[in-house]
């Protein structure tokens, strides 16, 4: 069956490889809508809030995640799952990502520090 609503940005693949990307997106839309807050802790959202939250996020998960996590009915829940599961990426391309751009050479420099000096 064809998918008939459009996404607003990709979908988090299984692998999760771009997680943080994702979560970025995910997050903004949910501000422009005015659902950031049912992803909080101890929100008080209306259930209509909620049900328009989890099926937004749905939306924009791979088919096999939307299959593992099909009984979750709660934004927040679904949210910290997904944390749970690929948040530990932040950990790890981060300091690889500072010391890229720490060893980056510019031409004939050694070093971005040489190079702004």
């Amino acid at each position: 069956m064809a998918n008939i609503s459009k996404r607003e940005f990709d979908v988090l693949d299984l692998s999760g490889q771009k997680y943080l990307e994702w979560k970025v997106d995910a997050l903004a839309h949910l501000k422009a809508n005015g659902l950031e807050e049912t992803i909080e802790a101890n929100n008080m959202s209306s259930s209509q809030d909620k049900a328009k939250a989890i099926i937004f996020l749905r939306h924009h998960l791979h088919e096999s995640l939307k299959s593992e996590y099909l009984l979750v009915d709660e934004p927040k829940e679904l949210w910290d799952n997904l944390q749970e599961r690929y948040g530990h990426q932040q950990k790890v391309l981060l300091p690889k990502a500072q010391y890229d751009w720490i060893n980056l050479r510019f031409q004939d420099f050694k070093s971005i520090s040489d190079y702004n000096s």
